[in-house]
C-alpha cells in the first residue's frame, strides 16, 4: 500500500523522441527516482492517410497517468503539443522543436507551398548518412555508427508522412504554459526563428544526446517549477 502511494505521489514523465528516433536517445537522462517516474513512447508507422491530429489522439491513449508531464524532442515536440489537445496534462516541455508553424525555418515554409519536400529521396532510408541528416541535421562521419543506434524507424511512408506533417503543421498559436528548451546552434530549427525559450549554450539539434549533463542538472527543476 505504501509503495503504491509512493508511486502515485511521483511525477509521471513521458518522453517522446524525434523523427525516426527511438527512446534510447534518452538513455543518459537521469531524473531522481524518488520524485519522478519515467515512461518512454515510441513511433509506429502511421495508418494510411492518417492526419497528425488523429495520430496524436491515438498516441494520447498511451498516457496512463493524470497530469503527466510530456517531453518531446524535435518532431516529438510537435506531437506532444498535439497530444495535449486531447488529454489533461501537467506540463508540456519541448526540446529542439517549435511551438507553432511561425517558428519553422524559411526552407520548410517554402517546401509547404512548393511541395519541394515531396522530392526528397526518402526511399534511401537505409542510407544512414541521409537519415541522420533528416532526423538530426548532422552527417558527421564519426557519429554515424552512434546514430545508427538511435535511428530505428526506417520506413519510407513514415518519413514522408513525418516531413509532410512538419511542413504543413497548422498550429499558429503557442500552447499555453509550454516550456521550450532550445540550442543556440540548432541547424534544423535555427534559434533566430525561436521566441521565448530556455537557451542552451552551444546546444545543437542532438543536444538531448550530447548535452545530457545539462538536462540532468536543470530538467528536475524545470519540471517542478
Amino acid at each position: 500500500m505504501l509503495e503504491n502511494q509512493t508511486v502515485q505521489n511521483k511525477k509521471h514523465v513521458y518522453f517522446m523522441p524525434g523523427m525516426a528516433a527511438n527512446p534510447s536517445i534518452f538513455d543518459n537522462i537521469d531524473l531522481p527516482g524518488e520524485t519522478f517516474e519515467k515512461h518512454f513512447l515510441d513511433w509506429s508507422v502511421p495508418d494510411k492517410d492518417i492526419s497528425l491530429e488523429d495520430y496524436a489522439l491515438k498516441m494520447s491513449e498511451r498516457i496512463k497517468h493524470k497530469d503527466a508531464v510530456l517531453i518531446g524532442v524535435s518532431f516529438g515536440g510537435i506531437l506532444v503539443q498535439e497530444m495535449a489537445k486531447h488529454i489533461k496534462v501537467g506540463k508540456v516541455i519541448i526540446i529542439s522543436s517549435v511551438k507553432s508553424n511561425t517558428e519553422l525555418p524559411k526552407r520548410m515554409i517554402f517546401a509547404k507551398y512548393t511541395k519541394a519536400h515531396k522530392l526528397l529521396p526518402t526511399g534511401l532510408v537505409n542510407n544512414m548518412e541521409l537519415l541522420a541528416k533528416y532526423a538530426f541535421g548532422e552527417t558527421i562521419p564519426k557519429r554515424l555508427a552512434l546514430y545508427e543506434q538511435y535511428l530505428s524507424i526506417r520506413d519510407k511512408y513514415y518519413l514522408d508522412w513525418s516531413i509532410d506533417a512538419i511542413v504543413n503543421w497548422k498550429q499558429t498559436q503557442c500552447t499555453e504554459n509550454i516550456i521550450h528548451i532550445h540550442g543556440e546552434k540548432d541547424p534544423v530549427f535555427p534559434i533566430g526563428h525561436i521566441k521565448n525559450c530556455i537557451t542552451v549554450k552551444n546546444g545543437t539539434h542532438t543536444m538531448i544526446i550530447h548535452r545530457s549533463k545539462w538536462f540532468n542538472e536543470h530538467l528536475p527543476t524545470i519540471i517542478l517549477q
